[in-house]
């Protein structure tokens, strides 16, 4: 029992340790400062690194592992933030320095455009600080094992999977994936009532302020729907910006023509959008003060793409509030109010932002305040206006700008609020073209860091909370349905492993084919979280909200609804219900990652952990002890104790409905055969087929036998077997017939290893040749106990023309028995009662290494 406890804490402690150190400053090569690391910090088993820096290209380097900076965001922001997976080893920060030439006094001192590179060595953790971490650890573990023990008691008297999760839960051991809440108020089940706005009396009407630059062929539709779309009264300063194309201003005037309300402004020569926007600024303030008073100003792009009723929702919110400086809609380019994916510009379908805004009109209209607005489409409080009346020409001919005009007014008690229930679509770059917008970017992102210097932090702030998640998601489903294809939603685990591998493999593959692909996991801290996977990124949240979750699946209105594997899920009798009720009239389809579908023990294992064949539900109401007893029955969270008998029948509804049930070996379908034997038209076999190409390995690579293991190994992945070989090759003494046990890959936390055993750690696939040359494998061995539906390491293990070893079970004993039907050296092994044998392990390596000789 202290040995099972001390394995429990094991993990406990990798998820747990927390512990920060003070990182160094950032030097140039003449020895300035340009960054400070601020942080150095091991926070859920992940390294940590946190500062800001001027440089670019910053990449974290640890134990073989490199994790590249996602990028600047908002004029230029130097904060940054890495992380990896902790390993007690060197971490190293590299980063890239380009100069440029100095834009207003002194000389600079380096030629324009030269990149120098510099690593930065990170300060380690000590053995000392982390013995006392794990020892601070333990009360709190105590404290959360004593509270949890009835959970404990379920688990292992009924094999309880709500028991197991809430066990993880009390001990935080859930998911690694952060998962963020969503909020069920932002989306109510029925829209809300909006009362339209009415402007002051005596005060000039909307005021729309148009600078255009060039983008001749999205001219007539962008005033098209100015004119048609806007549900207030307005006038209109067109700013023509003495574009090279000469189509552009005839059509400004004869559009301009015969509307009393659109002024059209000609410039003599270029003077960019400040320039532009400043003088029509100083013409609309001119207007209010001949009526006394001014309304709203509403900048907007000569590339944005309004909705029908945009500018009553738009200037609601500073009505209401004297106090929202300016107001900023969702976008698909804007910045901190981007869909799907935030920071990150998506092109759109044409009409799709007509079908984005009526899903914004669902949302109740969240007025979360952000660092600055975006000046693609900015609704101005004319009371700040009369403060800060003009953009700052520091700014050049633009970007930037929109930003100090924010913190200016910030200064002066105003607000700037993102909202989302108006969707205005923006086609970036158009005005400027995007290099012309980077270039701006990097050039103006120094003043506002050198002006603002909190700025940076509190984007990055506003990206880690990120309080739109719930409408961006919202919209980004909206998007995704605009696509024009039937839109994959599978149901997935948060576990990883090979089920998640396929699943990965797929999603690229819905983004390359149809722009994007939706993943509803189970088994982490919420019941529920969906995930949008696009070209741009993942959009996820998270929520124990079922009605949430199923009114946000409902805005895809062609959907592939297809199970994967649902592993870990409190209660996973309600799964196949809820899965036909997200399809509704909807195509459905099964892969069998797992066998949840024939009994709660996913992997066909009895409670002591051996193979007993297919379980068989009791027959004429009695009781079966081989089966139900020994783990193949459930008790839900309500404490209702439910049957093999009852458990299929919840799940055979899902089966039938499919139109596809997958099985990747042979051995899986005759499983499944066993237990649905009606469902035998429906199974389709599809094989895997490894994309590894493996250079093969001389047949004896070492000088004695070393066993080789791939993976990550759990419980039902052979990890007990593994500590008990590797207790059997510890009593072995002296270099003559000693052999090796040598784990690429990790092992579960609650288990360890006798020495010498070594466990190398997280591996690349294609590096399993080399690692086996490193640590002279002579033979693989697959430890797993279970039937595998499709194992990738047995492929990856055969890639490499080195004997494997693995027991008479599943997908892993098929594929062996196939490639030493053809020549390749191999064994399998039989199970002892359903269970595997350590020892047979043994002497099978030895025979078939000596063999090899």
């Amino acid at each position: 029992m202290a040995g099972r406890i001390q394995r429990v804490f094991n993990r406990y402690a990798a998820r747990h340790l927390s512990l920060d150190i003070r990182g160094p400053a950032l030097l140039d090569g003449a020895g300035g400062q340009i960054g400070q690391i601020q942080t150095v910090s091991l926070r859920n088993g992940r390294l940590i690194v946190e500062g800001d820096c001027l440089a670019d290209h910053l990449t974290l380097d640890l134990a073989g592992r490199r994790r590249l900076c996602p990028g600047r965001t908002l004029a230029g922001s130097n904060h940054f933030r890495l992380d990896l997976p902790f390993a007690d080893a060197p971490a190293v920060l590299s980063y890239t320095l380009t100069s440029v030439p100095v834009q207003s006094g002194g000389q600079s001192g380096a030629q324009p455009g030269i990149s120098q590179a510099f690593t930065q060595s990170l300060p380690q953790f000590t053995a000392l600080q982390l013995r006392l971490a794990r020892l601070a650890l333990w009360p709190r573990f105590a404290l959360a094992s004593l509270t949890g023990l009835p959970s404990v008691y379920r688990w292992l008297r009924y094999h309880d999977m709500s028991a197991r999760a809430r066990i993880k839960t009390l001990l935080g051991l859930g998911a690694m994936v952060e998962e963020r809440r969503l909020d069920a108020a932002s989306l109510p089940p029925h829209p809300p009532a909006l009362p339209l706005p009415v402007l002051p009396q005596g005060q000039t009407p909307l005021t729309l302020v148009v600078p255009v630059y060039q983008a001749f062929d999205l001219l007539p539709e962008v005033l098209d729907r100015i004119s048609r779309h806007t549900d207030l009264p307005w006038r209109l300063i067109l700013i023509e910006d003495a574009s090279p194309d000469p189509r552009i201003r005839p059509f400004l005037r004869d559009w301009a023509a015969g509307r009393d309300m659109v002024t059209l402004l000609e410039n003599a020569t270029n003077l960019g959008f400040i320039g532009s926007v400043n003088l029509a600024l100083g013409m609309a303030a001119e207007m209010a003060a001949k009526l006394g008073g001014g309304g709203p100003v509403v900048l907007l792009n000569s590339d944005a793409f309004v909705p029908a009723g945009w500018a009553s929702r738009l200037v609601a919110p500073m009505l209401a509030d004297p106090a929202v400086a300016s107001v900023t809609p969702m976008s698909n380019d804007a910045e901190l109010m981007s869909v799907p994916v935030i920071c990150k510009p998506m092109a759109l379908l044409p009409g799709a932002v007509d079908v984005l805004d009526r899903a914004a009109q669902l949302l109740d209209p969240d007025l979360a305040c952000a660092p600055t607005g975006v000046g693609f489409c900015m609704a101005l409080n004319p009371r700040f206006l009369a403060q800060v009346p003009q953009l700052d020409t520091a700014f050049g001919r633009g970007y930037g700008e929109e930003v100090d005009w924010c913190q200016k007014t910030l200064a002066l008690g105003g607000r700037h609020v993102c909202l989302t229930n108006l969707f205005v679509e923006h086609r970036g770059g158009t005005s400027f073209g995007s290099e012309a917008k980077q270039d701006l970017l990097r050039r103006n992102g120094g003043l506002i860091s050198a002006r603002y210097p909190q700025f940076d932090t509190e984007v990055q702030r506003f990206i880690g909370d990120d309080p739109l998640l719930t409408a961006r998601l919202t919209l980004a489903l909206a998007w995704a349905g605009t696509l024009g294809h039937r839109m994959p939603v599978y149901l997935a685990h948060a576990l990883g492993g090979g089920a998640e591998h396929y699943l990965r493999r797929r999603i690229r593959d819905d983004i390359k084919r149809i722009g994007a692909s939706v993943v509803l996991r189970v088994g982490g801290e919420y019941r529920w979280e969906i995930a949008l996977h696009s070209p741009a990124g993942v959009t996820r949240g998270a929520t124990n909200d079922q009605a949430l979750m199923m009114r946000l699946l409902q805005l895809l209105p062609q959907r592939l609804v297809v199970y994967s594997c649902a592993v870990g899920d409190p209660d996973p009798i309600e799964l196949p219900q809820i899965l036909l009720e997200i399809a509704a009239d909807q195509p459905v389809e099964v892969l069998i990652h797992d066998y949840f579908s024939v009994s709660p023990s996913y992997t066909l294992l009895d409670l002591d952990g051996s193979f007993q064949g297919v379980p068989v539900p009791n027959q004429e109401g009695r009781q079966d002890g081989r089966h139900e007893g020994r783990g193949h029955s459930f008790v839900r969270p309500n404490g209702q104790r439910v049957g093999l008998a009852e458990w299929q029948a919840a799940w055979r509804p899902l089966l039938q409905r499919a139109g596809h049930i997958a099985v990747f070996s042979q051995a899986s379908r005759s499983l499944m055969l066993t237990a649905y034997p009606e469902m035998a038209a429906k199974l389709h076999l599809l094989p895997h087929q490894p994309s590894l190409s493996l250079p093969r390995l001389p047949a004896r690579v070492g000088q004695r036998l070393v066993i080789g293991v791939l993976g990550n190994i759990g419980p039902h992945k052979g990890a007990g077997l593994l500590v008990a070989l590797s207790r059997i090759l510890a009593k072995e003494r002296g270099p003559t017939g000693r052999a090796d046990l040598v784990l690429i890959g990790n092992i579960d936390p609650s288990y360890s290893l006798a020495p010498p055993a070594k466990m190398h750690g997280d591996y690349e696939p294609k590096e399993i040749t080399d690692l086996a040359l490193r640590y002279g494998i002579s033979c693989w061995l697959i430890p797993s106990i279970w039937s595998e539906t499709f194992s990738y390491t047995t492929h990856e293990a055969l890639a490499t023309g080195l004997p494997v070893i693995c027991f008479d079970l599943g997908a892993q004993a098929e594929a062996v028995r196939r490639a030493m039907a053809s020549g390749a050296p191999g064994a399998v092994l039989p199970l002892h009662e359903g269970r595997a044998d350590a020892m047979s392990v043994l002497v099978a390596a030895r025979r078939l290494v000596v063999a090899a000789d």
